[in-house]
């Protein structure tokens, strides 16, 4: 797409990369995703804040191919979906210098080549005058990387975030239009990248709200022309308010989990507890990963495989553990066929999510009328935890 003003002398290139569905090798992509770079343009200096993935890196070329000048390159996070296009700009731009805080210096010259003596540190608060604009630089560190940092023009009240308030969508809306569509994406974006640094993302959303902007334009994802918008969502993501919700991701392999876990999802139902089950064999991770930032409680539910719990399930707690949601209960339900540690490595699999354990259902073979009644029990036990946390009910 062509390069599109968003302020007189501001425009945002963005690359969307529609067909990619996934990212990292991990995270999928139902939407695609976006490369957004900026151009700032002053009386003069020119900069240009963020580059592309190596995958679109001629597309940038060719959306700077008519630019005559880039005197500043901003990198705002060493990532190479950011950052992997530096070296091909610096040489069609052989005088620019980089922008970076300290810490991305190292990985800069690491993970891309460059030479040290390109480099420009940017300590927090320092600026550029590029003429009649000034891009003040604020470090955001932990915003997902150590390294990261926001890129302010007071001038024009713009806020340049990089990966933070992100959404990976493709679209080729330059401003946000469908905030039910944006909304979801930014969640997944959050859930998936951001969650586990919650408590420094709550200080980093505080230092901004020093600054006077009326447009954040982030690297993936359309650009807010009503930052009140993503700013409102963060802080409700990263507050410590739960849900009266239930996450259950579930494998079952003859029947026996399955059944358990319908008559789990009835009960809690009966008891105004609202469920999201994921049957692991079809899930979106993703999707997950979205629940997980809302709800209170998290329930495992697996089969055992060789003693243990199912490879998926262990695969989904694992994962759990290192995203590290404000969860506050958990429990574990499952069958086996002749003997089992699954409830024990499971507890072992998420020592960083510091939950109350509400109870355990293990059952050889086919569940009994026994069994269901200890479910009914989990149940009753889980809707009481929530109540008295007087949890929000939507």
């Amino acid at each position: 797409m062509h390069a599109r003003e968003i302020r007189h002398g501001i425009h945002a290139i963005i690359m969307a990369h529609w067909e990619r569905r996934l990212f990292d090798s991990l995270i999928p992509l139902p939407d695609g995703t976006s490369y957004n770079a900026y151009l700032v343009e002053g009386r003069d200096a020119t900069a240009l804040i963020d580059s592309a993935d190596p995958a679109l890196q001629d597309e940038l070329m060719e959306h700077l191919r008519g630019v005559q000048r880039v005197d500043y390159i901003v990198s705002q996070h060493s990532e190479q979906d950011h950052s992997g296009a530096i070296p091909l700009v610096l040489e069609r731009f052989p005088d620019a210098r980089i922008v970076c805080s300290g810490k991305a210096a190292d990985l800069l010259t690491t993970h891309l080549g460059v030479s040290g003596d390109r480099l420009i540190i940017a300590e927090d608060g320092r600026t550029i005058d590029l003429g009649g604009r000034t891009l003040q630089f604020v470090h955001t560190t932990w915003v997902h990387w150590p390294e990261t940092l926001c890129t302010y023009v007071p001038q024009d009240k713009v806020l340049f975030t990089c990966d933070f308030f992100g959404s990976h969508l493709a679209t080729n809306d330059l401003v946000v239009t469908d905030e039910g569509r944006v909304y979801e994406a930014a969640k997944r974006y959050y859930a998936e990248i951001m969650m586990p640094f919650r408590a420094i993302i709550t200080k980093n959303l505080e230092k901004l709200g020093a600054l006077d902007f009326e447009m954040i334009a982030p690297s993936h994802g359309p650009v807010y022309d009503r930052p009140a918008f993503i700013l409102d969502a963060y802080r409700d993501w990263v507050s410590p308010r739960m849900k009266n919700e239930v996450v259950l991701p579930y494998v079952s392999m003859h029947g026996s989990t399955a059944a358990m876990i319908k008559h789990l999802i009835d009960a809690l139902t009966r008891h105004g507890v609202t469920v999201h089950p994921f049957d692991l064999t079809v899930t979106d991770i993703g999707k997950l990963a979205i629940t997980l930032v809302d709800a209170a409680t998290l329930i495992v539910g697996t089969p055992t495989v060789h003693v243990g719990p199912h490879p998926a399930v262990y695969y989904a707690a694992h994962l759990a553990n290192l995203l590290r949601p404000k969860l506050k209960y958990a429990a574990i339900i499952g069958s086996y066929g002749w003997s089992s540690k699954a409830i024990e490595q499971i507890t072992e699999l998420i020592p960083r999510l510091k939950v109350e354990v509400l109870g355990t259902v293990l059952h050889k073979g086919h569940p009994t009328a026994e069994t269901y009644g200890q479910l009914d029990a989990l149940a009753a036990s889980v809707a009481k935890a929530h109540r008295e946390d007087a949890l929000v009910t939507v």
